[in-house]
């Protein structure tokens, strides 16, 4: 399994000047916060505003100045209020221009660490060279010894910006969530359609091209370009201002199918041109984590003095919601061992079921494994919940030796750590494990096992699997725009759809009795709701083709399991859900 072996990636992003969250100075001088109330926030604050890193006592508020406003001696002023109006305003403050920076594009966090109450939502605004930005609205976590009534979740995933529109921002920005969990893929590295499919529209307005001229993310640049494309979204900046999001990274954040070669002591992208070159790929895992950071609002640990490259940049994180809900957030891009079939470049499906168990890899490594259950096992929290980047329990194909494994990307690539992980689950007797999972593009519910029995045993036998075996639940978000095997296959619409809808479902099903539900012809998002009876998960398709401010939505699926049982039931809804 894969050792910490890092430190070519630590010495590349310490020789980087990193964008790290600022603690403002507290000020009185009122005209810095002076504005013209004629002026359109997007003249000097394009990308908006955002709020990521909760805690008890503060968050992490975002912004970007446009370069053709930037004022080299011009300070930064940021105000947080209890009301929209800044009528009850309870901090104002300010940085000093060196913070705002060509060197970090423009782009500015600030940390509100120890300025604010547990459990409390705020307004916050920026003022900079006599302009104000739009408001945006946080929320802090609450207080370690609180006991929540309830937690709500929007659970986001996979929006290639290419292949469709973000009407399912728009949808959550007016959900009454607590906060956005995003679990990948938040951008895409490829602008010439490499993940479109058969029936993937063709969007000219949604046409992106690279600084490097390159079809796939090739520099700094590259990466900056995209998030400020993405960023510049009505419906996600909406959805950004409302909300407070707790964000992971999958692959698209760097390239295609990433993983960490050992031997080269650098990652590797097998589909990216220069995958193969590690100092190459050094640089761009560099140039990825430094975009991410200067984009995205988190609170980033870091600690120069650490031995280890997981422990001096931290890209796994815990969030405590009370005595409710413990949320653990892992990392499995950068630490991962090569897939199955790196070395003799076949399709990862391939050996069938040749190597399925693959003691010798890794996707957490065992640094950051180690950390996870710790986590798990000190949880005392009523639901504890991990936010996991791919698809945990098997999805396969056939039976007995001709068993295919598609989604090797995920678990199954990394059968044997996937038990080491849910016997530690059922040795630690954890009664309410929930795991948050993106990627594949699907609606999925399904059980995560100890073992999972030969796929036709209750067909055969009339009986339903041996439940005994159950250690949790696993609740996949959809894509917002990302083709679905639907789409792929070219029947996303007509007569084809139907057929596609009706008969890939149950299939699904059959082969793998561990789902209880499957889709994958819609595209939206999901929320899930924590109270200390039940946990909910509702699941909203969205018209991606539809821009307009009222997109079709639906609700696909709605479940829930009750508390100290791993049993997924049907709800019904209630009558406010759409």
């Amino acid at each position: 399994m894969t050792s910490d072996g890092h430190e070519k990636l630590a010495a590349a992003l310490d020789a980087r000047s990193l964008s790290f969250p600022v603690e403002p100075a507290e000020t009185v001088e009122e005209n810095v916060f002076d504005a013209d109330p004629d002026v359109a926030p997007e003249t000097t604050f394009p990308q908006s505003v955002a709020s990521g890193g909760p805690e008890p006592t503060g968050v992490v508020v975002w912004t970007r100045i446009d370069p053709e406003a930037y004022r080299e001696d011009e300070p930064l002023g940021i105000e947080v209020a209890h009301d929209p109006d800044f009528d009850e305003t309870v901090y104002r403050g300010t940085l000093r221009s060196e913070h705002v920076t060509p060197a970090h594009d423009y782009a500015v966090s600030v940390d509100l660490l120890g300025l604010l109450d547990p459990d409390q939502f705020y307004h916050y605004r920026f003022t900079y060279d006599g302009v104000r930005s739009r408001v945006g609205r946080c929320h802090t976590l609450p207080a370690a010894d609180a006991s929540p009534d309830s937690l709500r979740l929007a659970v986001l995933t996979c929006q290639d910006y290419t292949n469709g529109y973000y009407g399912a921002y728009h949808r959550v920005a007016e959900e009454d969530v607590d906060f956005v969990v995003h679990v990948g893929d938040f951008i895409y590295e490829s602008v010439a359609g490499d993940y479109k499919g058969r029936g993937s529209p063709d969007l000219p307005d949604r046409d992106l091209e690279l600084p490097s001229g390159h079809d796939l993310a090739w520099t700094l640049e590259d990466y900056r370009y995209l998030y400020r494309a993405y960023r510049s979204d009505e419906f996600l900046q909406e959805a950004l201002e409302r909300h407070t999001i707790i964000a992971a990274r999958d692959d698209h954040e760097f390239t295609d199918n990433v993983y960490w070669d050992p031997e080269a002591g650098a990652p590797r992208g097998p589909n990216h041109p220069r995958g193969r070159d590690p100092e190459f790929m050094l640089g761009l895992a560099a140039d990825a984590l430094t975009a991410w950071w200067e984009y995205m609002p988190a609170r980033i640990g870091y600690d120069p003095a650490a031995d280890s490259f997981g422990e001096r940049y931290r890209l796994w994180q815990s969030f405590a919601f009370g005595d409710l809900v413990d949320l653990v957030m892992t990392d499995e891009r950068l630490y991962r061992d090569p897939p199955r079939n790196a070395d003799n470049h076949l399709p990862a499906w391939f050996p069938l079921s040749f190597g399925y168990d693959a003691p010798e890899r890794s996707m957490l490594g065992d640094e950051q494994r180690e950390w996870f259950l710790d986590e798990v096992r000190d949880s005392t929290a009523t639901w504890t919940v991990w936010s996991d980047e791919v698809l945990t329990v098997p999805f396969r194909v056939g039976m007995g030796p001709l068993t295919l494994h598609p989604s090797e990307s995920g678990w199954d690539g990394y059968g044997h750590e996937r038990r080491l992980i849910t016997d530690e689950v059922a040795r630690a007797d954890i009664e309410n494990f929930v795991t948050l999972t993106g990627d594949m593009h699907c609606y999925i519910a399904s059980y995560q096992q100890t073992t999972y029995e030969n796929p036709f045993s209750h067909v055969f036998n009339g009986e339903p699997g041996n439940t005994d075996h159950r250690v949790g639940v696993e609740f996949m978000t959809p894509a917002i725009t990302s083709v679905t095997v639907s789409e792929g296959l070219g029947a996303s619409d007509g007569l084809w759809e139907t057929i596609s809808e009706r008969l890939l479902s149950p299939f699904v099903r059959v082969q793998n009795p561990h789902i209880e539900f499957f889709d994958s012809h819609h595209w939206g998002y999901s929320v899930v709701e924590f109270t200390p009876e039940e946990c909910t998960y509702t699941a909203y398709s969205v018209d991606k083709l539809d821009d307009s401010s009222d997109p079709d939505t639906e609700v696909v699926v709605a479940l829930r399991v009750p508390e100290g049982r791993v049993e997924i039931q049907d709800r019904s809804l209630d009558d406010g859900d759409p």
